[in-house]
């Protein structure tokens, strides 16, 4: 399935129905009593939070979401039916923003929950709704209130526990394939990945927790360069942040510097983003010289993150990352 993570939409909600002006026409009953009923009220444009729902591919085929109007009142005192409401289903962690001027109307962070975006309009009243002991007659009714419309601005930002970062080529969809149960496209070149993957760990017998592999990022991504904004935004929903680095010496590239750069990087786009409770992985200790590379980004790390080495080729250290991953994920749980 394509993967969609923004889309623009038009969104209307119905027209209230009008009210009825009738009589009662009753046989033997020369002067009836007013029964006009009231107008049905304009359905309304819901979304809801859905977990089957893993991208916003189905608004970018049907742009536009039109809720009915209500019925007319009629006679007898009968109300007009409800205007059958717009229900537009998106996936978890989904915003929703006013298009003109990027306002956060709804962030839908929960399965089931549901945002009204447009309340329908009103139906109009019968003329039932005028009797008085003064005018038992009333020729009087309203019509119903228009709908209302609008276009929205709408974000998918993933839901995850944990998010994998590094620069294109780093190795993120080995290690969320290694980590977890996903299967994603790996290859010894840049951009392999072009759409967030995810994948499930399992914690302990009975619970689990969502990794996120965030495609490549570059330097300048927090300027609009590469991928830019697209897919960093994902980053701030994750609790962890597990960063990727090479220790191959062939790839001509410092892990302790791509380790510098791309925090450089998440704090251009969202200095909330270093607060982050951190974890480093650093790739292929098996290879010649290696272990050098490991030494020194070792030293070099902040106080505080941890750090583990791995090998997809030898197995190496893939149950410590996994269980040091585990272990941050629960303290920060025991600790909320």
């Amino acid at each position: 399935m394509k993967f969609v993570d923004e889309v623009k939409i038009h969104v209307r909600s119905g027209s209230g129905g009008n009210g009825c002006l009738s009589f009662r026409r009753e046989k033997y009953v020369p002067r009836g009593g007013p029964d006009g009923g009231d107008g049905g009220d304009g359905g309304d444009v819901i979304f809801v939070a859905d977990l089957s729902k893993t991208t916003l591919v189905d608004l970018s085929f049907q742009r536009h979401y039109r809720a009915t109007k209500g019925t007319h009142g009629s006679g007898k005192g009968k109300h007009g039916r409800k205007g059958r409401d717009a229900v537009i289903h998106v996936p978890v962690g989904t915003l929703i923003k006013d298009f003109e001027t990027g306002e956060v109307l709804e962030d839908l962070t929960e399965t089931g929950q549901r945002f009204t975006a447009l309340r329908g309009g009103k139906g109009g009243k019968g003329n039932a709704r005028f009797a008085t002991s003064t005018n038992q007659a009333p020729r009087k009714t309203t019509g119903g209130e228009p709908g209302a419309e609008r276009w929205l601005q709408v974000e998918l930002k993933i839901m995850a526990e944990v998010g994998l970062v590094g620069f294109p080529n780093a190795g993120k969809s080995t290690m969320i394939s290694k980590l977890t149960r996903a299967h994603p496209k790996i290859a010894p070149y840049p951009f392999t990945t072009l759409t967030p993957h995810l994948g499930t760990v399992d914690a302990d017998e009975f619970k689990t927790f969502v990794v996120a592999d965030i495609p490549g990022i570059i330097e300048g991504a927090a300027q609009g360069a590469g991928l830019g904004h697209r897919f960093l935004r994902h980053v701030e929903r994750t609790g962890i942040l597990v960063h990727i680095v090479d220790l191959s010496p062939q790839t001509g590239r410092d892990p302790l510097d791509d380790y510098n750069a791309m925090n450089l990087e998440l704090g251009r786009y969202n200095p909330a983003l270093l607060l982050k409770p951190q974890i480093v992985a650093a790739i292929k200790i098996d290879v010649s010289g290696a272990q050098e590379r490991w030494d020194s980004l070792q030293h070099g790390l902040p106080g505080g993150v941890r750090a583990f080495a791995v090998s997809a080729l030898t197995g190496e250290g893939w149950t410590e990352l996994k269980d040091g991953v585990r272990d941050l994920r629960g303290r920060l749980e025991s600790e909320r």
